[in-house]
């Protein structure tokens, strides 16, 4: 009896959460795409709020924001990457703008 209790403490203990920013990152790196963290986090938050606002009419304009901000030397790519991985991890709801970029 004495078992369960730790076994059942286990179960109902809340999962650990993932910081969203250090994934994000870590995507990025995937990319070669470098840089401040924080930095690097806000301005994909930045882009799903200008998205949502629509001052980014569409993808085009979101990876042309994106570019600009990034550093000199990121590639057209790069920049794509760097926007599908902000809508995969700040706003989702977001991803058939890429998606229809794409076609």
């Amino acid at each position: 009896m004495l078992l369960t209790v730790p076994v059942v403490s286990m179960l109902l203990a809340a999962p650990a959460a993932a910081d969203p920013d250090t994934d994000f990152a870590a995507e990025l790196h995937t990319y070669g795409i470098y840089g401040q963290r924080d930095y690097n986090a806000w301005i994909g938050k930045i882009t799903c709020k200008r998205a949502d606002r629509g001052i980014d009419k569409d993808a085009n304009a979101s990876a042309v924001f994106v570019h600009n901000n990034l550093a000199p030397g990121t590639t057209t790519e790069q920049a794509w990457q760097f926007l599908a991985a902000a809508v995969r991890t700040y706003c989702p709801e977001q991803f058939a703008r890429i998606t229809d970029a794409a076609r």
